[in-house]
């Protein structure tokens, strides 16, 4: 199947987000769709899919013009789209979240979950997938929640699957796992759109790229004749920095200090620590104990032994309400899951955490609360049309925005980043890089959680990698590199 859609017009309210924009997919190529944050791309998928009417243009399936009312007729005319926020209802197993909206029935006009099961089965063992499909969603975690998106919209036998940002959450070996099904899916003439800011694996995986810029088409063309200098220039329309941004500072008073932290489960004898202005990274790979360690330290998780010490006195820091008492910020790992609460204002968003040092009897004081926020929008340039909005209404990597602006309204004196920049484009990456470098330089101690090697490389002063739940070893200086770093997280030594 090929895909045309040309002159794509789409604005909300005064806000045009899409103008005068032209794609094209043929069977059987993965063409990377590109651009920062609210440049459009997400919006043009919509469209594709179903869940947005265009305001101008038109869209064609192997030249004949189509219009879809919603996604159920998109899909039925062979388009698969896995949304960048996961569609999944973590009440039901695995086997009936494949079905849903398509569920077999017996002849009684019962649920024939028998079969649902063993359909399910089937496509798992063909993706060579451990997964036992009478699992309950809510105790998968995300990589895998992902995962179960791909492998439905496969079960669908679409002929197009749009993929927005689909290795976000995914560990190096799952993300193979996910380039060799597109490959596959490539063989066999299924047209792929893949939407990423991971820009090495565009590099890997695609053969074209489109880049949006503000709502315009500002470059296409082949993948192999591009480097990822390129298309990051194409996307943010200057030069991108590259180089390692660590900065001298005075870090001599140790903020927090861990000795022999152990829950029995996900981390055991844990021991470190970090000072005032010091940017700490800890690394890894995906389930090696680091964000359920830095959850309970901010009494958010387990239970556990050992002892913390934070501004040289013991503490047990039994919630998170008595962690923002102590001033400490957490950022975590799952937006959609535990950063925003979707029923919210954009504004309510950014600033719940305040509310009670905003308040008298009771009541918020909405100019300070207004103003306090401007300023956070302000300075993390977080693209909005109205505070008044549902924080649903913005990108992902604006969303990331407004949860970063939340924990730094409370002016921290320790900031945990668990995977601060997911789907998040390389622009405001850097922004974010700036952020924290400039908050360390403020005194603040900064502890990032990331799974990204050239991230901790780039913006940490050393790093410590776990491996198991446990603390594998620390690099810094010339040892901090993805080499070493990867033998640490496999496992090895350095030695």
């Amino acid at each position: 199947m090929n895909v045309e859609m040309r002159g794509i017009w789409k604005a909300f309210g005064a806000n045009v987000v899409l103008k005068d924009v032209s794609f094209s997919l043929k069977g059987g190529e993965v063409i990377a769709l590109l651009g920062e944050n609210g440049a459009g791309k997400s919006t043009l998928m919509n469209i594709l899919g179903g869940v947005l009417p265009a305001d101008a243009g038109e869209t064609l399936l192997d030249g004949k013009t189509v219009v879809f009312h919603n996604p159920a007729e998109s899909l039925h005319a062979g388009i698969g789209f896995i949304h960048q926020e996961l569609n999944l209802i973590n009440d039901l197993a695995v086997y009936e979240n494949m079905f849903i909206g398509r569920e077999l029935v017996q002849k009684n006009g019962l649920l024939d979950a028998k079969r649902m099961i063993q359909e399910t089965q089937g496509v798992f063992d063909r993706l060579d997938l451990e997964l036992d499909p009478r699992a309950m969603v809510r105790d998968l975690d995300a990589s895998y929640k992902q995962i179960v998106e791909i492998a439905r919209a496969l079960m669908m036998k679409a002929s197009i699957i749009i993929m927005d940002e689909p290795t976000s959450s995914l560990t190096e070996p799952e993300i193979e796992r996910v380039f060799a099904m597109m490959r596959a899916l490539k063989g066999q003439g299924v047209g792929i759109i893949f939407i990423s800011h991971k820009l090495k694996e565009v590099m890997q995986i695609c053969d074209r790229f489109a880049i949006l810029r503000d709502g315009k088409m500002v470059a296409e063309g082949a993948v192999n004749e591009v480097t990822t200098d390129d298309l990051a220039r194409f996307m943010v329309g200057h030069d991108i920095r590259t180089m390692a941004l660590q900065r001298q500072r005075d870090t001599a008073h140790e903020v927090l200090r861990a000795e022999s932290l152990s829950d029995r489960k996900f981390f055991h004898d844990i021991s470190f620590s970090v000072r005032a202005g010091e940017v700490l990274g800890v690394t890894g790979l995906l389930g090696d104990g680091r964000s359920e360690l830095f959850q309970a330290i901010i009494g958010a998780g387990s239970d556990y032994a050992g002892q913390v010490y934070f501004e040289g006195k013991p503490v047990k820091v039994r919630s998170t309400t008595q962690a923002v008492d102590y001033r400490i910020g957490y950022l975590p790992r799952n937006r959609k899951e535990n950063g925003i609460i979707k029923d919210m204002t954009i504004l309510e968003n950014g600033s719940i955490v305040t509310w009670p040092r905003l308040a008298k009897f009771g009541l918020i004081n909405r100019l300070r609360q207004n103003l306090e926020f401007d300023a956070q929008v302000t300075g993390l340039r977080i693209k909005l049309e109205r505070k008044s909005d549902l924080i649903t209404n913005l990108s992902g990597g604006n969303q990331q925005k407004v949860v970063l602006a939340k924990w730094l309204s409370t002016r921290p004196r320790l900031l945990i980043l668990d995977n601060p920049t997911q789907g998040v484009d390389v622009g405001a990456k850097e922004e974010i890089y700036d952020i924290i470098l400039d908050l360390a330089d403020e005194g603040v101690a900064i502890i990032v959680l990331s799974s990204e090697a050239q991230e901790i490389i780039r913006v940490c002063d050393r790093a410590l990698v776990m491996y198991h739940g446990a603390l594998q070893g620390e690099v810094s200086g010339d040892s901090m590199n993805e080499h070493d770093i990867m033998r640490l997280a496999t496992g090895a030594t350095l030695n």
